[in-house]
């Protein structure tokens, strides 16, 4: 028995198809643009909205526009504006309880006709919390009702068919990045806040980490006194398996630092390292840095200066800890 699928024929990927591509790219980059000039007191009347608001952010949309709106709310969230998305359906099934008085809705909806936003709009006004509408089309429903209103109208969609929202949600995407960002600048929100909502991240780690937290400190610290022998340095060093060891005056004042490169340089010189003396092999000098210093800091030190350790130091000099590369491999900041 003859088996036919029931799929029609699709044709190979030409030149056409990256032409279309480029067509698409071209005419969202244009949408984008093309709300440069717009932005007017509107947008600032939304910053200021949102600056003032005592609650959270509510971010509100359905179909595409709703996927625009789970975004803006995420970006707003990790960006100082504490925001959520709620969905327009289930808010009239009681997710609407989740909106208070003290909140500023984001309303997305390209027509500004959106039947299940429609519905809840009465009832967020009621509460008296405020609206900003993003729609294409400053004389809808949903724009007249707002307490502020952001044009996001798009010549035309990417769409060949000019139907699937494509250039429309790329500018409330576009539009919504603009108002977190406008409101991160205001909040003087920065690296280290950013970070802060990002602990899991590689970035997080990067501006969390100081060099404090991956030292190695008290016995774990290789160090001998100035007075010790070069056996005596080698010893430590084998001990404490950093490839180096301090070298400390009385005040454990860092005078300089013996390294597995120092000790192949001193026996190219003499084979006899019991007629060596300690403080005429060391390098003088080391590069130190102080343990609250950021982790990043330490790796740019490093590879800025070429050396695989670190010694740490505390305002006055005294050795408090040391580093190196593995242990910043191990704390996932390189």
């Amino acid at each position: 028995m003859k088996v036919t699928s029931s799929r029609a024929s699709v044709a190979a990927p030409s030149n056409s198809a990256l032409e279309l591509a480029r067509k698409v790219l071209a005419i969202e980059a244009d949408a984008v643009l093309s709300l440069v000039p717009r932005l007017d007191q509107n947008f600032l009347k939304a910053v200021e909205l949102v600056l003032a608001c005592e609650g959270r952010v509510v971010v509100s949309g359905m179909g595409k526009s709703g996927h625009i709106a789970r975004k803006i709310a995420s970006t707003m969230a990790s960006t100082g504006t504490p925001a959520f998305f709620v969905h327009p359906a289930e808010a009239s099934h009681g997710d609407l309880g989740m909106i208070t008085r003290s909140d500023v809705v984001i309303a997305l909806s390209y027509s500004g006709e959106s039947e299940e936003l429609l519905t809840i709009i009465p009832l967020i006004k009621r509460q008296g919390a405020k609206l900003i509408a993003v729609t294409g089309n400053a004389d809808s429903t949903l724009a007249k009702e707002a307490d502020v209103h952001l044009d996001g109208r798009v010549s035309q969609e990417a769409c060949p068919l000019n139907l699937a929202p494509t250039a429309s949600t790329t500018a409330a995407l576009a539009l919504g990045d603009a108002l977190a960002v406008a409101l991160l600048d205001a909040r003087g929100f920065g690296a280290d806040d950013f970070a802060r909502s990002h602990p899991g991240g590689t970035l997080g780690r990067r501006l969390l980490t100081h060099v404090r937290d991956v030292m190695r400190g008290g016995s774990d610290i290789p160090h001998v006194a100035d007075t010790a022998s070069l056996l005596e340095a080698l010893r430590e060093m084998t001990e404490k398996r950093m490839g180096m060891t301090a070298v400390l005056d009385r005040d454990r004042k860092v005078v300089g630092v013996f390294t597995d490169g120092d000790l192949r340089r001193t026996l190219e010189r003499q084979s006899d390292l019991r007629a060596v003396r300690l403080l005429d092999v060391i390098t003088r000098n080391p590069r130190t840095i102080l343990e609250s210093k950021l982790a990043v800091e330490a790796v740019e030190m490093m590879e800025r200066h070429k050396v695989n350790q670190l010694l740490v130091v505390d305002d006055s000099g005294e050795l408090i800890g040391a580093l190196n590369m593995h242990d910043l491999f191990r704390a996932k900041v390189v």
